[in-house]
C-alpha cells in the first residue's frame, strides 16, 4: 500500500479526532500519539483501529497483535502536519473510547471518588488523572463544563492513567445520590461552616473529594453552609500564594487520602487477627 497523502480520509480523520471534541465523541475515537502511550492503550486493552508511522519507517506497536490495529504509512510531511505536538513521534493511533458502565451503578460501587468540577486546563486534567490513579482511586468525575478528557494534551499529561482509571462526566448531585460523603475543597476560612486542615479531615469511608474551577473555585451556592458538600478541608501553607495549583492540590489531598485509608485498612486487619 502507498503512503497516504495529506488529503486521504484517513488522514483527514486524524486531523478531526485531533482537533475537535464533537468530532471525537460523535465518531467515539479519539487519538494517542507516541509509541509508549500507544503501548499502554494497547496492553490495558483498548481497542486500537489503526496506527500511523512516518513513510520507511518501523515504528508501530505490536503489528499484528489482536487489539493493536493495521498500520498505515504516512507521506513524507504528513505526520508534522497532522500531530498536535512540533516534535511528533510515531505511531500515531486512532483508538475506540471504552464504555465504563453504568454511571449510577459506578458511582455506587466507588469508594474512593475524586471530582473535578468544570476544570479547564488539560494539562491539570491529565496530571490529576496519574495522580488519582497513584492514589489508588476509584473514579475520576468531571462535571459538565469541563474539558473533554480525550483532549490530546489531557492523554499525554495522563501518561496512561486515562487507561487505567475510570474518567466520566456526571453532575455532582448524581455522587451525593450514590451515598459518598463529599469533601469540599476551599483555601478560605468561613463563618457559616467547619474548614479543617486536610491532615485533620476524615478521608476513610466513602468519600468524593470535590475539587474547583482553576479560575473561581467551588460555586457560591456550593459554599454557604447548605449546598452538596458536607465537609471542608483546606491545606495550610506559607507564603505569598493564596491557593495551590488544581492539580497539584488534587494530588495532595488524594495521597492524604490514600495515608488515612491505608492506616485505616492496617488497624483492621490488625484488629481482626487479634480477635
Amino acid at each position: 500500500m502507498s503512503a497516504l497523502a495529506f488529503n486521504n480520509p484517513r488522514v483527514q480523520q486524524l486531523r478531526r479526532l485531533i482537533g475537535r471534541r464533537s468530532s471525537r465523541h460523535e465518531e467515539g475515537r479519539f487519538v494517542v500519539e507516541g509509541p509508549v502511550l500507544v503501548a499502554d492503550a494497547v496492553a490495558a486493552g483498548w481497542v486500537c483501529e489503526a496506527q500511523f508511522v512516518a513513510e520507511g519507517a518501523d515504528g508501530a506497536v505490536q503489528p499484528g497483535v489482536d487489539g493493536a490495529g493495521p498500520v498505515f504509512e504516512l507521506a513524507g510531511g504528513v505526520l508534522e502536519r497532522v500531530a498536535s505536538t512540533e516534535a511528533p513521534q510515531h505511531p500515531i493511533a486512532v483508538v475506540r473510547m471504552r464504555a465504563w458502565g453504568d454511571v449510577p451503578t459506578l458511582l455506587t460501587q466507588a469508594s474512593f471518588v475524586v471530582v473535578l468540577d468544570r476544570i479547564a486546563d488539560p494539562g491539570n486534567l491529565g496530571t490529576v488523572l496519574r495522580s488519582a490513579e497513584a492514589a489508588g482511586a476509584d473514579i475520576v468525575v468531571l462535571t459538565p463544563g469541563s474539558v473533554d478528557p480525550f483532549n490530546p494534551k489531557v492523554v499525554r499529561a495522563s501518561a496512561g492513567a486515562l487507561f487505567h482509571v475510570p474518567v466520566i462526566e456526571s453532575p455532582l448531585e448524581a455522587v451525593v445520590a450514590a451515598g459518598l460523603v463529599t469533601v469540599g475543597t476551599t483555601s478560605h476560612d468561613a463563618a457559616d461552616r467547619a474548614v479543617t486542615p486536610y491532615t485533620s479531615t476524615d478521608l476513610t469511608g466513602r468519600i468524593a473529594i470535590v475539587m474547583g474551577n482553576e479560575a473561581t473555585g467551588l460555586p457560591v451556592d456550593w459554599t454557604d453552609g447548605f449546598g452538596p458538600i458536607e465537609r471542608w478541608t483546606t491545606i495550610p501553607h506559607a507564603g505569598r500564594s493564596e491557593s495551590l495549583n488544581v492539580a497539584m492540590a488534587t494530588t495532595v489531598l488524594v495521597f492524604e487520602a490514600a495515608r488515612q485509608r491505608a492506616a485505616t485498612h492496617s488497624s483492621s486487619s490488625t484488629s481482626n487477627a487479634s480477635g
